[in-house]
């Protein structure tokens, strides 16, 4: 007679082998898809640069659970991450993880950790950095936080961090490529997390793979705003309104949150969580920009499509980073990686 856990796993609608295997092969995938760009050290699992150590390079390291494809193991690379850790899907990596990757790719310049705000990421990280400096690398730490729905989430103390993650570690990735310092390069960290907001929502859940079922029950007519990147809820659920309405319910209180004014400068993200089509992307996209136009607020980078998702959950999420003059040069600068590239 079948468990109910077995039940689940059968019923599950997954290109997957088995549950507990998906993360190391998706590293297997990832080592014969890119051997150019990055390689993969199992056993502790993290994936880095083909070229690291880069000698007198500020290398930057970042991770956290898997299901967030292509963040963060599909930013490393030139321009970006130096390397990535990756955990279980939606689980914390470990401190040991950690601890290897900046060590392999520390080229005597400093390392520094691009950590989001949840609280297994910060513990491991901190653990992993007090461990490293033990051994003489100079390590700095910046946590992202910009997710205005809600101030306390299940993983978090404060803020999640979200969408702007993405936008930090290609920016900081330039500055670190030009040749910034440690300390150039965690301030420029600081500064993109203190200029940039996001929100999310979800039209579906999503399911963990060693789970086997949603990880929440959402009505076929409902929706919920303000959810996070691993389903934690958000602000409300509510029936399904029109993609014009979503839009302003999400990106009101980002606005109104740094508070964005008449007269600045944006880059508008509008990313996919893993099952929303990029013509219902540039839907919202079309509105967000429209709606900051009448605020007086000017778009002058975008970045459109799944750059950090909830393995297949439908939704959306919208990041603002207000831009000036040294972000626009940072954002421009040659990237190339698995998950991003332009310039080169």
């Amino acid at each position: 007679m079948r468990t109910d856990e077995e039940a689940d796993d059968k019923n599950m609608k997954k290109l997957i082998n088995k549950p507990e295997d998906v993360v190391l092969e998706e590293l297997q995938g990832i080592e014969l898809a890119h051997p150019d760009l990055v390689k993969v050290h199992y056993d502790p699992n993290f994936i880095y640069r083909a070229d690291a150590p880069v000698k007198g390079k500020v290398a930057v390291v970042s991770g956290g659970g898997s299901g967030h494809e292509p963040m963060h193991g599909g930013y490393v690379g030139k321009g970006m991450l130096d390397a990535a850790c990756p955990g279980a899907v939606f689980t914390s990596p470990t401190p040991d993880q950690m601890l290897e990757a900046t060590k392999t790719v520390d080229g005597g310049a400093g390392v520094l950790h691009i950590v989001k705000n949840y609280t297994g990421d910060i513990m491991n990280f901190e653990m992993a950095a007090d461990l490293a400096r033990g051994e003489g690398i100079e390590v700095e730490a910046v946590v992202v936080n910009d997710d205005v729905a809600v101030e306390d989430s299940l993983y978090t103390a404060g803020r999640r961090g979200v969408g702007l993650t993405v936008l930090m570690e290609k920016i900081v990735g330039a500055a670190a490529e030009e040749g910034h310092s440690l300390k150039e390069c965690a301030d420029l960290a600081r500064k993109i997390n203190s200029q940039g907001r996001s929100m999310g929502m979800a039209l579906t859940s999503c399911t963990v793979p060693h789970v086997g079922k949603p990880t929440f029950d959402l009505p076929e007519d409902e929706m919920e705003i303000g959810i996070g990147i691993h389903g934690e809820p958000g602000r409300t659920r509510m029936k399904i309104q029109p993609a014009d309405k979503v839009v302003e319910l999400l990106l009101n209180p980002i606005v109104e949150d740094l508070p964005f004014k008449s007269g600045d400068e944006v880059l508008l993200f509008v990313n996919s969580m893993g099952g929303t089509p990029l013509i219902e992307l540039y839907i919202v996209y079309r509105k967000a920009h429209k709606m900051l136009e009448e605020k007086g607020i000017k778009v002058v980078r975008n970045l459109i499509g799944p750059y950090i998702t909830s393995l297949e959950m439908a939704g959306a999420s919208i990041t603002l980073l207000k831009m000036d003059e040294e972000l626009k040069k940072l954002w421009d600068a040659p990237v190339l990686t698995p998950g991003m590239r332009w310039g080169i």
